[in-house]
């Protein structure tokens, strides 16, 4: 039992000498849910355990894997790379394992001097696909932007149909200005895949075009 008092952590048994396992996702209040896996790991880390593993469904910060920031080489030489600073503020904090799933970049997997495994949810999807898609066979499986290409190319492959994307431009984050469909989608069904939602209006976009 952990006891959580505004980022005060208090484990309420002995964990000495054994293997934690501290589940915490990244999503929702992303800083607070990241504060409390850090102390959390903090707190068994000094508390003796043997190995603390950290499992993460979805990964802080993992948008901002590189910097790409449009503009001036300035502004470039600004930008932030979030995902390593939390992989360095995980294996300071004492992780010593770390499972994560579906990272946004696999390069993320890099940032860290420890163990990381990045399990994938294909194997689900392609089964939710099968059993709740009655045309399954005459669909197509379409990436809302080009950056899932590889992710729409491996399902659509698993399912023997064909693949569709969309090229996007943004005036600034979290805002469409244009999109471009690459694909024959007429008088199919176009199954979206992505690997990551916020505002979903990238989705909603797709889905109209």
């Amino acid at each position: 039992m952990v006891v959580i008092y505004s980022f005060s952590v208090e484990i309420g048994e002995s964990v000495r000498g054994e293997d934690v396992y501290i589940i915490q996702s990244g999503c929702g209040e992303i800083n607070d849910n990241l504060m409390e896996l850090l102390i959390m790991i903090n707190a068994c880390k000094i508390a003796s355990s043997s190995r603390v593993t950290a499992v993460i469904p979805c990964f802080p910060y993992a948008r901002q894997d590189k910097k790409d920031k449009k503009g001036s080489v300035e502004r470039w030489s600004r930008a932030p790379i979030s995902a390593k600073l939390v992989a360095n503020m995980l294996s300071v904090a004492g992780a010593d394992h770390i499972i994560t799933m579906d990272l946004h970049a696999s390069q993320i997997q890099g940032f860290f001097d420890i163990p990381v495994d990045n399990l994938y949810a294909e194997p689900a999807v392609l089964q939710w696909i099968k059993e709740n898609i009655l045309e399954w066979r005459n669909c197509i499986i379409v990436s809302p932007d080009a950056g899932g290409a590889k992710r729409v190319t491996s399902i659509a492959d698993r399912l023997n149909v064909e693949f569709a994307l969309i090229h996007k431009e943004r005036k600034k984050a979290n805002e469409v200005d244009r999109m471009v469909l690459v694909g024959d989608v007429k008088d199919r069904v176009a199954i979206l895949v992505d690997d990551m939602a916020d505002t979903c209006g990238t989705i909603c976009h797709a889905a109209e075009k």
